[in-house]
């Protein structure tokens, strides 16, 4: 005969299902941050393709601005359009430069998502 009490589904958790269970949140956090990683790429590439092409045609267009002011006012003014435009561009810099700044500051953080729900899982997990 078997001197063990039976184990009853209600009497708590065995380890086997306690590292089932472990293992259904791990797995749902290693895909949710992989998508998560997934998303930052593929904004990051955008991000970086659309800053190139118009860091590209502003430059064009202001080497071109700037010529054509130059070349009409060359007879009469030209030392006086040319520091104009330096401090133009100048300016230009400082004002993008602080706005990069700010943004950088109060940029979110990556995978806040899953930061979240591992923080609602510990909650849910502790007593």
């Amino acid at each position: 005969m078997d001197a063990t009490p039976p184990s009853t589904p209600g009497r708590g958790p065995s380890p086997r299902r306690f590292a089932a269970a472990f293992m259904g949140l791990l797995q749902g956090h290693v895909a949710l941050f992989g998508e998560e990683l997934k998303e930052q790429q593929s904004n990051a590439l955008r991000l970086f393709v659309l800053s190139s092409l118009s860091l590209m045609f502003g430059l064009l267009l202001l080497i071109g601005l700037s010529a054509a002011v130059l070349i009409s006012f060359w007879d009469s003014h030209r030392v006086a359009v040319i520091t104009a435009l330096c401090g133009f561009y100048g300016l230009g810099f400082l004002v993008s430069l602080g706005f990069l700044l700010l943004r950088l500051r109060t940029a979110p953080a990556p995978f806040s998502a899953s930061l979240e729900e591992l923080a609602r899982d510990r909650e849910q997990l502790l007593p």
